[in-house]
Formats: C-alpha cells, sequence, structure tokens
C-alpha cells in the first residue's frame, strides 16, 4: 500500500516494527504520518527518540472515537486497544482512507476483533497471509 500511494498515512496504535517503518517510509517520500496512541509511556517511548519530526505528528489520545482523523487518507493501520475500538474506527474510515489495513485478521482473532462486521463495507479485501498475524487490506477505491 505504502509504494502504491504518495498521500497522508494514519496509524492507529504505534508498534515497534509499524512505527519505524512507517516514520522512515514517511520521511523518506517527503509524506505526513499520523500516529495516534492511548498508552501515554508507550508513546511516550516514540516521543523521547525523536520520532516527532516535520513528517510525523504523534498524538496521545485518551479514546480513539475523539481522534481528529475525518478526513483523506492514503493508508491507515489499524492495530489500536482497546480491542472493541477498532470496528469503530475502521467504520468511520470506510470511505475516506485508500487503503486500511487491519492487523490480527485472522480467524482466530474474530470474537476479539468482529472483523466480520465491517467486511461488508468495503468493495476490496486482500488478504496478506505470509506471518502467522495476518493482515488484510480493505479498500472501496482500489
Amino acid at each position: 500500500a505504502m509504494s502504491k500511494t504518495s498521500g497522508d498515512v494514519l496509524e492507529l496504535g504505534m508498534g515497534l516494527f509499524s512505527t519505524p517503518y512507517l516514520h522512515y517510509q514517511c520521511m523518506l517520500s517527503n509524506r505526513k504520518l499520523v500516529s495516534y496512541e492511548n498508552f501515554k509511556s508507550y508513546a511516550q517511548f516514540f516521543l523521547d527518540y525523536g520520532y516527532p519530526n516535520a513528517n510525523h505528528e504523534i498524538n496521545i489520545i485518551d479514546d480513539y472515537a475523539n481522534a481528529k482523523i475525518e478526513k483523506p487518507w492514503d493508508v491507515v493501520l489499524i492495530d489500536q486497544t482497546p480491542d472493541s475500538s477498532r470496528v469503530e474506527e475502521i467504520k468511520r474510515l470506510a470511505n475516506l482512507a485508500k487503503y486500511i489495513i487491519i492487523h490480527d485478521s485472522n480467524g482466530r482473532y474474530e470474537k476479539i476483533y468482529h472483523y466480520s462486521e465491517i467486511y461488508p463495507l468495503f468493495k476490496y479485501r486482500t488478504i496478506w497471509d505470509k506471518d502467522s498475524n495476518h493482515a488484510t487490506v480493505l479498500s472501496n477505491f482500489v
């Protein structure tokens, strides 16, 4: 998704793998990355290591429902906790994001994330299963 786009990127839930990858991809391609995290100490780790820059905005929030995300995005990564908030934010972004990538989309996680609720909202769905924790790419545009 990153190589097929050139616009803004949204990360809901920061991670030890996703955040550095998205940070440097956006920095090298002069794209905007906006990250939201609700665990202050976890976000502080990235703040302390100088991650925020002209291309990377880091926001600490109490509730993802309050995240200011209603705008067009080229790529969105959904990987936040609490688990129940994932479906709600996907619904908010379904017609705003070119690609929405949802982490942990294996069937064994259905009881936790309830992703089957949002699949009908999308025209296109691709499953990336090269890792034991699958990711699914959703889109209404591509």
